[in-house]
């Protein structure tokens, strides 16, 4: 689920535009390397206390138990929200960036067709509801839907590799190209900044990697299992990114003619300029749109976890409701998936006022997933890392050094991701992250003062929690 939750191919050339107006081909290289080596220090720092701390409340429930006893709660509770919203705000951003992949689809065969802002909304309804239709009514295939992604996204990128290799319709890129090209002007900023800017790609792809502990109390052995998912993960995304850009790299056609896409999606135009021919750039597409669409599923099944979790200890709106499971679906969280889905459907309205909305959504997800995970780590760490000494999976005497890196990539990419790709900047080119992540930060804490200081005790203790399939604290998988 981890390997489909990334899914690799999909988060790199979703939105692709970014790292080209960023700087082109050095930032999507080395960009991915270096994000890949600042996202294992996190990984580590997670896997640690979720070694100790194994549960489908994640990084709320750990913000609790490492927090004081006079500041948890508060702790407990920004944390959870962050969660939650970047739970949601991932999986908005992957049916998105799958209705974009759609409408560049689209273009392949129909290039003089221009999808209105409408139109491209209608299709991410649609998405929306296939993903739905997955999780709510084939709840115990998912496994084998993950899998089968796996196998789809492992054997997409090697097809993908050799065509691209083999074809190179558009010209073949000298190293000093693939490796070093960096040209900063079309995003306006310095170069420093804009090779920055450029990582949104991959900063999106890892920045999931945690939204796999909400699976908790539905896997056997979590203390053993997740900390090793979370651990590996890393690498092997790392290698199999590798693997699928350097042929883009040597075959990318000119940067210019690709931004140029009306859809702000030139994967589509990019596969089929390096192919020669629309059926072999369609082909390589057919590939990506899978992996988006399997993506979908998995971030689905994740968020709506992560909300009926929050939900069951009382920390959202009509928590009664939406903590409940349909005994008549196979015992999933239909109500906590229909709260997520809602609130993704209307958010997604901003694409109405902005062609920069992906970004958002993107930057969005990684900006209070990215906090909610280095929460916890931050707390541990002005701890002493007294509280995980005894995880069984331990970093020891390099814990400290490894916590801190993580913290401070965490952030450094919190203001990153709040800026806009493009200026000087308008409306349609803003980048609405900040407004949203704020959003959000607003409606926490107004529910807070309301509701959450007088009933909110935060998540139930583990060793306290007894579950059993089929109640009300308890979703098969």
């Amino acid at each position: 689920m981890t390997l489909a939750i990334m899914a690799v191919p999909f988060g790199l050339t979703s939105p692709i535009a970014t790292s080209l107006v960023g700087g082109g081909p050095a930032v999507i290289i080395w960009g991915w390397i270096l994000v890949a080596v600042l996202t294992q220090t996190l990984a580590f720092s997670l896997a640690e206390i979720c070694s100790k701390y194994p549960t489908s409340a994640g990084a709320y429930y750990w913000c609790y138990r490492l927090a004081s006893p006079r500041t948890r709660l508060l702790a407990s509770w920004i944390n959870g929200w962050l969660t939650v919203v970047g739970g949601w705000m991932a999986d908005l951003s992957v049916k998105f960036g799958t209705a974009q992949l759609i409408v560049a689809g689209a273009g392949i065969f129909y290039p003089e067709w221009n999808a209105t802002a409408s139109q491209t909304y209608m299709i991410f309804l649609g998405v929306t509801t296939v993903a739905g239709i997955f999780c709510i009514f084939f709840n115990r295939l998912l496994p084998t839907v993950d899998i089968l992604c796996a196998c789809w996204t492992g054997l997409g990128i090697i097809v993908i590799s050799v065509c691209l290799l083999a074809k190179a319709a558009a010209g073949r890129r000298p190293v000093s190209f693939a490796l070093g090209n960096f040209d900063p002007s079309l995003s306006g900023w310095t170069p420093g900044w804009s090779f920055f800017i450029g990582l949104l790609p991959p900063a999106y792809t890892f920045s999931a990697i945690g939204m796999i502990i909400n699976m908790a109390e539905e896997v056997h052995n979590p203390s053993k299992i997740l900390p090793k998912a979370i651990v590996s993960s890393v690498p092997i995304g790392a290698l199999s990114g590798v693997v699928f850009l350097l042929p883009i790299l040597f075959t990318l056609p000119d940067v210019a003619t690709l931004l140029q896409v009306s859809s702000g999606q030139p994967i589509g135009l990019m596969f089929t300029l390096i192919m020669g021919s629309r059926a072999g750039g369609f082909g390589l597409w057919f590939i990506i749109f899978g992996i988006g669409m399997f993506c979908s599923i998995s971030t689905s099944c994740a968020s709506s976890r992560a909300t009926w979790a929050f939900a069951r200890d009382k920390a959202i709106p009509f928590h009664r409701c939406f903590s409940k499971i349909g005994p008549y679906l196979e015992d999933v969280p239909a109500n906590a998936y229909a709260l997520s889905t809602v609130i993704q459907v209307l958010l997604g309205l901003v694409y109405l006022c902005s062609s920069a909305a992906f970004n958002a959504f993107a930057g969005v997800a990684v900006m209070c997933l990215g906090a909610s995970y280095a929460m916890p780590v931050a707390i541990s760490l002005m701890n002493g890392r007294r509280d995980v000494h005894d995880a069984p999976f331990n970093l020891g005497r390099f814990g400290t050094f490894i916590n801190a890196i993580a913290v401070l990539w965490i952030m450094f990419v919190t203001v990153l991701f709040s800026m806009p790709a493009v200026i000087p900047v308008t409306r349609w080119s803003m980048n609405y992250a900040s407004a949203v992540f704020v959003g959000f930060g607003v409606i926490s804490a107004v529910w807070y003062i309301i509701n959450g200081r007088f009933y909110y005790r935060g998540p139930p203790i583990q060793e306290e929690r007894i579950s059993s399939p089929g109640s009300s604290d308890s979703a098969s998988y």
